[in-house]
């Protein structure tokens, strides 16, 4: 069963676990080896405004989830999210349970109209997760970060609130 609750400072070295797996960090802007004291820095520092979600499957930590809502007056319908699951865990809905509690904080109680992600071009199961949850691809960014000694393209992805009603742009 997949437990979805937020993080907490004690959880920092099971993160540091999941962040550790080698396609986990390869799929974000991590760097291998992560300390745990890192991690314990970055749980201290987490801005109030964001959201940082784990999932615990079966009593262990499997999986983190972030939303962060933009701090621009003119941005702040706006968040983007990350996530990352340990390798051991890929395919069993980890993801798809961690997407779905952050679009439900989104959609229901942020009053957020945008939702937007970067994703590497090769990394195909996150992509058809993101297209599940209405995501689309907006642009891709060339070259977008080192990866293996190799400059990896990204996808920029964003998914709009599926009930609020948009302003149509026109023509001039």
């Amino acid at each position: 069963m997949i437990f979805i609750r937020r993080a907490e400072l004690n959880d920092a070295a099971q993160i540091q676990r999941v962040y550790a797996s080698t396609n986990t960090y390869a799929g974000t802007l991590q760097l291998p080896h992560p300390s745990v004291e890192m991690w314990q820095e970055r749980l201290k520092q987490v801005n109030p405004d964001d959201t940082l979600l784990v999932a615990v499957y079966d009593g262990v930590l499997v999986g983190t989830a972030g939303l962060h809502i933009e701090s621009k007056a003119r941005r702040r319908h706006a968040a983007s999210l990350g996530l990352g699951i340990a390798d051991s865990f890929t395919g069993r809905g980890i993801g798809t349970a961690l997407l779905a509690e952050l679009l439900n904080l989104a959609d229901n109680w942020l009053n957020l109209l945008r939702t937007e992600l970067t994703v590497f071009t090769d990394n195909a199961h996150a992509i058809h997760l993101y297209n599940k949850f209405g995501f689309e691809i907006e642009g891709t960014f060339r070259s977008y970060a080192l990866r293996n000694g190799v400059y990896v393209d990204a996808h920029s992805m964003a998914r709009l609130h599926p009930k609020q009603p948009r302003i149509p742009v026109t023509g001039r």
